[in-house]
C-alpha cells in the first residue's frame, strides 16, 4: 500500500477489491469498503448486469433505486463468466487485487476455476470472502436462500410483529445488510492478519449465521431460561417502559431504561406516586407488571402531541422520538449535519441524492462520493490499466461477447 499522503487519504486507499457479488449482501459489503477508499471493481454479466439493476420502480436515469443503494464508489466491468476467456480475465484480475468477494451459489466458483485454491497459486496474499445463505460446508450449503427466508429460519420473524397476529419480517433486508457488514469487518481483520503474516485467507460468511448472531439478548434470554421468546410488538422483553405510545396526533417512541429515568418520566407525565408503588418501583417488577403499567402511561401520553411530549422528555433527559417517515428522516437536521444525504452527478440521472457513508474519521476521510456505475462503464479502463490490454484486444473480446 502506498503510504504517501496517508494523513489525508481514505483509510483503505491503495487496496483493490474484485467484487463478484450481486443483489445486496455482497454489494453492501463492497460499498462499505469503497466508502473507506478501496478501489472496487464490480464484475457484472454483459447485457443485464447485477439483478438489482432491474428491481424497480423507482428508477433514476434508467437505474433502479435498489441498485443505486449499494453500489456507489465502484467501477463496473462486464465480463461473461460462462465463457472460459471471461473466466481467464477474472483470474488475471484476481492476481492484481487484495480482496475478492463473491456470493454465487456454493460450488459455482470451483466449477469455474475461480475458487481460492486456484487463485492463491498466483496471489497468496489474496483475501477471499464468500457469502452464502448457509455457509460453504453446512448440510444445506447448496440450498437457495434469500433474506426473507433466512429471517424466517433464523428466528427474527418469530419475535417481530404484534403480540397477536402473524409474524413480520423486518422492513429492510436486514439479514443481507448484517451479513455484508460482518463480511466487511472480517475482511478488515484479514487485512490486519496479512500485514503481520504476508498471507491471505478464506472468509466464509453465512446469512443464517449472521441472523442467529444478532438475536443477541433475545437469543441469550432463551439460552439462559429455556423459554421460547415471544413477540412484544414495539415493546421490549427486558425493559419497561421501552415502546411506542399513541399520542394526541401520532406515535412516540419512549425509552426509560432505568429506575431513575422512569421516575423522571412519571414526573413529566404528572403521575405522582406511580414510581413509588411497589409493583412499579424497579425495572424487574415493571417487566412483571407491564400489563398494569402500560395502560396508565398510554392514557397520559394521549393528552399531548408527539412533538410536545418529545420536547418535555428531552428537557428531562429521557430518550424519545416521534415516529418519523423516511421523508422526515432525510429532513432531520441531525441526519443532514452528519452528511447522511449526499449528492453526486450521475451520467444518466443527473444530480442524484444518495445515502452517505457512516464512518467519520479524524485523520483519514471517507472516499469522495462517486455515482454507482453504469453497466460496463469501466471495462476498457480496467482492462487497459490492470491487464495492459490494448484497444484492439479489448475490441476483439467485445466482438466475441466476452466483455461489454
Amino acid at each position: 500500500m502506498n503510504r504517501k499522503n496517508a494523513q489525508t487519504s481514505p483509510p483503505l486507499a491503495g487496496i483493490r477489491v474484485l467484487d463478484l457479488s450481486r443483489i445486496l449482501a455482497g454489494p453492501y459489503c463492497t460499498q462499505f469498503l469503497a466508502d473507506l477508499g478501496a478501489e472496487v471493481i464490480k464484475v457484472e454479466r454483459p447485457g443485464c448486469g447485477d439483478d438489482t439493476r432491474s428491481w424497480g420502480p423507482p428508477f433514476a436515469g434508467g437505474e433502479s433505486a435498489y441498485f443505486l443503494s449499494c453500489n456507489r464508489n465502484k467501477k463496473s466491468i462486464a465480463i461473461d463468466l460462462a465463457r472460459e476467456k471471461g473466466r481467464e480475465l477474472v483470474r488475471r484480475l484476481a492476481q492484481r487485487c487484495d480482496i475478492l468477494v463473491e456470493n454465487f451459489k456454493v460450488g459455482s466458483m470451483q466449477r469455474w476455476g475461480l475458487d481460492y485454491e486456484r487463485l492463491r497459486e498466483h496471489n497468496p496474499r489474496l483475501i477471499y470472502c464468500s457469502i452464502s445463505s448457509y455457509g460453504q460446508n453446512s448440510p444445506d450449503a447448496r440450498e437457495p436462500g434469500y433474506d426473507f427466508i433466512i429471517q424466517a429460519r433464523g428466528g427474527i420473524m418469530s419475535i417481530t410483529g404484534p403480540e397477536e397476529g402473524p409474524p413480520y419480517k423486518v422492513g429492510v433486508a436486514i439479514t443481507d445488510i448484517t451479513a455484508g457488514l460482518y463480511a466487511a469487518g472480517s475482511i478488515l481483520a484479514a487485512l490486519h492478519h496479512r500485514e503481520r503474516t504476508g498471507v491471505g485467507q478464506v472468509i466464509d460468511i453465512s446469512l443464517l449465521d449472521a441472523q442467529v448472531s444478532w438475536l443477541a439478548n433475545v437469543g441469550m434470554n432463551y439460552l439462559v431460561s429455556g423459554q421460547i421468546p415471544r413477540r412484544y410488538g414495539n415493546a421490549h422483553p427486558n425493559i419497561v417502559p421501552y415502546e411506542v405510545f399513541p399520542t394526541a396526533d401520532g406515535y412516540l417512541a419512549v425509552a426509560a431504561a432505568n429506575d431513575a429515568q422512569f421516575r423522571r418520566l412519571c414526573e413529566v407525565l404528572r403521575l405522582d406516586g406511580l414510581a413509588d408503588r411497589p409493583e412499579f418501583a424497579t425495572n424487574a417488577v415493571r417487566v412483571q407488571n407491564r400489563d398494569r403499567l402500560i395502560p396508565v402511561l398510554q392514557k397520559a401520553f394521549s393528552q399531548k402531541s408527539s412533538r410536545e411530549w418529545h420536547q418535555l422528555l428531552k428537557k428531562a433527559n429521557i430518550a424519545s422520538s416521534p415516529i418519523q417517515n423516511v421523508k422526515e428522516v432525510f429532513e432531520d437536521p441531525v441526519v443532514q449535519a452528519r452528511g447522511m444525504k449526499t449528492q453526486v452527478d450521475h451520467p444518466t440521472a443527473g444530480i442524484l441524492n444518495l445515502i452517505g457513508p457512516v464512518p467519520k474519521f479524524s485523520h483519514s476521510p471517507t472516499a469522495s462520493p462517486a455515482p454507482p456505475p453504469l453497466l460496463g462503464q469501466h471495462t476498457d479502463e480496467v482492462l487497459q490499466r490492470l491487464l495492459q490490454l490494448d484497444a484492439l484486444a479489448i475490441q476483439e473480446l467485445r466482438e466475441q461477447k466476452i466483455v461489454e
